[in-house]
Formats: C-alpha cells, structure tokens, sequence
C-alpha cells in the first residue's frame, strides 16, 4: 500500500460509510478486534483531519478502543460484501472474525491492524469521545426509531486521521 494525503483522498464519505460500510479494528497485532460500521463521517476538526465513528458500549470492539489510542478504518470493496456482513453480525467474544470472514490482517508501520486488500485503510488517533445521550436529540424521531428501551447508546469518537493507506494504482 502507498500512502497518500488526507487532503488529496477522493472519497464520498456517505457513499463509502453509508452504503459500502467500513470495518473499525481497535487493538494490536496480537489481540484486536473489528466490526462492521455503518454510520460515522468524515471531515476537519481542530484544524486536523477527522473521522468520527460511533460505538454501542456492548459492542466486543468498544473494549478495544477503549484500550488503544489508535485504531483503523478499513474499507473494502464490493467483492467483500459477505465478509462486510460476517464482521457485523458476528461477536468476536466466541468468533475469530477475521477467519469467519476469510480476512487477512494488514498490520501497518505503527503497529496498528487493517484489513488486506482494502481500497484504503485510515489510521487514526483518538482526540475526543462522549456518549450520545437521550436529552441532546432536538429531533426526537431519531432516538426514537434508533434506540430502544434495552439498546445502549452509542459512544462517538472523533478521531485523527494519521495515515491513509490505498492500494497501489
């Protein structure tokens, strides 16, 4: 993989995330897990370039970002579609993921995991989280159809974009 600016990715961030799905992997080479996401974005905060990405504490991976600094975003083409799916209906507590899902991990210079055969990998750096909470939605419809009596809150991070990682033309 050859990497690139930030600035220079050609991407459109509600098409890659929303529709293509990305995988969010936390932890080192020797133990991490990933999961499938399909809501976060991308942009410029604090003067630096940014994803955020949101995670239900009850997620296996939520412990593992929790745990690291960093973390990646990898995002797959449509060919990985049914590995997309595995990783997203899956818990790594009983699952090797990456095995169910015929993945191969890319472990970057800095020690971080990807995923092989990305179009590109965002590694990136944790600068802020919170939790979403009941009482900031001004649109009540949204916590209403996402968030059920026994479903948790996400916790969103927004997170430095250090390196991106693309496939070699």
């Amino acid at each position: 993989m050859q990497e690139i600016d930030p600035y220079k990715l050609q991407a459109n961030a509600s098409q890659l995330i929303g529709r293509q799905w990305m995988l969010i992997t936390a932890g080192t080479p020797d133990q991490f897990n990933l999961m499938t996401a399909s809501w976060g974005g991308l942009g410029v905060m604090w003067g630096k370039p940014v994803a955020f990405i949101v995670v239900r504490p009850n997620r296996y991976t939520h412990q593992f970002i929790e745990a690291n600094d960093e973390l990646t975003l990898s995002f797959m083409g449509d060919s990985y579609r049914k590995a997309l799916k595995i990783c997203g209906t899956t818990s790594g507590r009983d699952t090797n993921k990456m095995e169910a899902a015929g993945l191969t991990p890319h472990v970057t210079a800095s020690g971080n995991v990807g995923v092989q055969g990305a179009d590109f990998i965002l590694e990136c750096r944790k600068l802020y989280t919170d939790m979403i909470k009941a009482d900031g939605f001004i649109d009540s419809s949204c916590r209403d159809r996402w968030y059920g009596e026994s479903d948790p809150f996400h916790q969103m991070y927004i997170v430095e974009i250090l390196h991106v990682w693309a496939q070699e033309a």
